[in-house]
């Protein structure tokens, strides 16, 4: 019996121009791989049988209702604009009311190629597409705003890099996959009667607040731009480095998106990057944040002919620019407030100097940034040994953590509540990789996402996903696109 579900397909619908419709290529020999029963109970999936799985997040079995269509975006990559970027492997499949009446998108990654693949195969391997489920499920777990993964299906077919890999496709759900690139797309082409209607669709969708507003597109900006501040704030305080920010990276709704040559940091340096293609550390740790603000600029211009008719008077262009730039100078304080609270978390005390002081510690005794944090619980407690043996120096430790004791507000239970214990430690995420992807052997894969789905827990027979890796294997570690 086909499966029908109750879509919504508002952007095919209201957003013709930035889309085309395209349906996902067939998969020789679907096989379900990773099911999120939660997930899909949220959405208000029915029970599905493993076969009816395959076939249906697989492509070859679509529901009623679903629209596939390939999206148009363009995009800042590294720094250089490309004008038609575009779904080359994804296609969103529609959209669905879930459980909290959120509108969410349902996306296939992955399935084949598209109009915008330049190229490309638009295939995906299995290794990256389970990758996205390890880190999007622990970065949910851990309280980040993210796309998550619905299921994964291997489809039976090989896929071409460096060598033949085992195929998959991702389904991804996200609040919308609506970028900075999406309104890029449109300004960029001078399509702007497009690009209004783009903006009123991205306001009612996520915004809905200030449709009537009169000030609507600049508080949309500001709106936006409070998003990411949080967004980014969250990211540094956990060690996280997307890796590739670019401009069709950034969502308007504020959830990270795309996981590939992501990576979570260990020994704590604000130049950590871990992306094969970022040679010159643009998307490094230390840099997300101004990035993020950099991105959020691109987004303003896109939005300009908005606000005063490019052929208009001066004078209205540079009001216009006086007021997104307002909101742009904005960012590095609603990013700081955003850090300081969470930093203020994690150490118990709002003392911006000791968190500063914690950080140059940490970086100059090459100390490990997650199990640091989660030391100063047993170092409250009296232990300071799970501490000290993060560090290969403990110079002027004594002194920081009395300073620290006089300012601790919080219990060790609070600490550990703030403090992960659990984390995607590079090197379990790609020995789980590994053995599903070359000896399709998911043992690793499950047991690690089990562990990434509570971080917070002590538990002692999931103590090996809290260590670091050997500092000769960190040191070496390299993150992929995965295309």
């Amino acid at each position: 019996m086909s499966l029908s579900l109750p879509f919504d397909n508002s952007y095919a619908r209201e957003l013709p121009g930035l889309y085309v419709d395209w349906p996902p290529a067939a998969a020789p020999a679907p096989r379900l791989l990773f099911l999120n029963q939660a997930l899909g109970a949220e959405l208000g999936l029915p029970p599905l049988a493993e076969d009816q799985a395959a076939a249906l997040f697989a492509g070859n079995a679509l529901p009623a209702g679903a629209q596939p269509i390939a999206q148009a975006y363009a995009g800042h990559q590294f720094g250089g604009f490309s004008p038609s970027l575009g779904d080359g492997r994804a296609l969103l499949i529609g959209e669905l009311i879930d459980a909290s009446g959120q509108r969410r998108d349902l996306a296939f990654k992955g399935s084949g190629r598209t109009p915008f693949s330049r190229g490309g195969d638009g295939k995906a391997a299995v290794g990256p597409m389970l990758r996205e489920v390890l880190i999007g499920e622990a970065m949910h777990a851990l309280g980040v705003p993210t796309t998550r993964a619905l299921a994964v299906v291997a489809t039976g077919e090989s896929v071409y890099r460096e060598e033949a890999l085992p195929g998959a496709v991702l389904t991804r759900v996200a609040a919308s996959h609506l970028r900075v690139g999406t309104f890029q797309y449109f300004a960029a082409r001078g399509e702007f009667e497009q690009l209004a209607r783009l903006a009123d669709y991205a306001i009612a969708r996520h915004d809905p607040g200030l449709s009537a507003h009169p000030e609507r597109l600049i508080e949309f900006l500001r709106a936006v731009s409070a998003r990411q501040a949080r967004l980014i704030a969250q990211w540094m305080n956990l060690g996280f480095i997307h890796g590739v920010m670019n401009t069709d990276n950034m969502t308007i709704s504020g959830e990270t998106i795309d996981y590939g040559p992501c990576a979570f940091m260990e020994a704590y340096d604000p130049a950590t990057k871990f992306s094969s293609i970022d040679q010159r550390g643009r998307y490094a740790y230390g840099n997300q944040p101004p990035i993020a603000q950099w991105n959020l600029a691109r987004l303003a211009e896109a939005l300009l002919p908005l606000l005063a008719d490019p052929e208009g008077p001066e004078s209205a262009m540079d009001a216009a620019v006086a007021q997104v730039t307002a909101v742009l100078d904005g960012f590095p304080a609603l990013y700081e407030a955003a850090l300081r609270a969470g930093q203020a978390r994690k150490l118990g005390s709002a003392d911006a100097a000791l968190s500063d002081d914690w950080l140059a510690l940490l970086q100059q005794g090459k100390a490990d940034f997650t199990a640091s944090h989660r030391a100063l619980a047993a170092a409250l407690e009296g232990d300071e040994t799970p501490l000290r043996r993060r560090f290969e120096s403990t110079e002027g430790l004594d002194a920081w953590l009395a300073r620290w004791r006089a300012a601790c507000a919080a219990t060790p239970a609070e600490l550990r509540a703030a403090n992960p214990a659990v984390i995607p430690r590079n090197h379990r995420v790609e020995e789980a990789l590994a053995a599903a992807s070359e000896a399709d052997d998911l043992t690793l894969f499950e047991a690690l996402l089990v562990a990434l789905r509570r971080p917070f827990d002590e538990d002692p027979a999931r103590a090996r996903f809290t260590e670091p890796a050997p500092p000769a294997q960190a040191a070496c570690y390299r993150t992929f696109c995965g295309t």
